[in-house]
């Protein structure tokens, strides 16, 4: 797939057919993402692909914990500032408005909302996912670098043919994850990845971008 195919087709699919992916796809696509850049070569993230019987196990006990109405496990680490401020503010109150009127859940019916979040414990159904952690003691700059991980993960699943869906929601159930996963006591959850094969017949509305001279400036006079 050519690489600006890749990055345009790219988009967080929230519904996926339990198609089995061949662990030699996920072990291609793994590899090379190691190459992807570091500052000093640090290598900073920490991944764990999961499938089969322990992300059954890894689901049957989110479900459990959200049924039960429990709190979320106390947050490592913070996913938005608390005051966020314009344009991100709108923005993101933008990405709502969309991801649920594709859904016809309106902006009152808080229930509904939450139902459909849920979905992200089930990962959308998805047949794999991938957990990525950063040792706790690493900064902003390591963060940074776990991100271009990340995304040439997504990118070489697209020309693998398949689709993702990052999640932070999965950090609010780091506790549960560790169970199953057993990671180092200096790791922390950044996010999981939702990995499959799009479920086309699910209908969905595109996020679309700020127009680029909100996030671009050209210096060349």
């Amino acid at each position: 797939m050519d690489v600006y195919e890749a990055v345009t087709s790219r988009r967080a699919v929230r519904a996926f057919t339990g198609r089995r992916i061949p662990r030699e796809v996920l072990e291609r696509v793994l590899a090379t993402a190691a190459w992807a850049p570091s500052a000093s070569n640090l290598q900073p993230w920490h991944a764990y692909a999961v499938t089969d019987a322990p992300l059954a196990e890894l689901k049957k006990r989110a479900g459990e914990r959200l049924a039960a109405g429990g709190p979320w496990d106390e947050p490592e680490y913070q996913q938005y500032p608390p005051d966020l401020k314009s344009p991100y503010r709108e923005r993101r109150a933008a990405f709502g408005e969309q991801r649920y009127g594709a859904l016809g859940i309106p902006r009152h019916d808080v229930e509904a909302r939450q139902r459909a979040a849920s979905a992200n414990w089930e990962c959308f159904g998805a047949p794999a996912a991938l957990f990525c952690y950063i040792d706790r003691d690493l900064g902003p700059a390591q963060w940074s670098d776990v991100g271009m991980y990340l995304q040439t993960v997504m990118l070489l699943l697209r020309a693998e043919g398949l689709h993702s869906c990052t999640q932070m929601a999965w950090a609010k159930y780091h506790r549960t994850v560790a169970e199953i996963l057993r990671p180092p006591d200096e790791l922390m959850l950044f996010c999981g990845m939702s990995i499959g094969y799009e479920d086309t017949a699910t209908q969905y509305s595109r996020t679309g971008r700020a127009p680029l001279g909100e996030t671009l400036t050209f210096l060349d006079d």
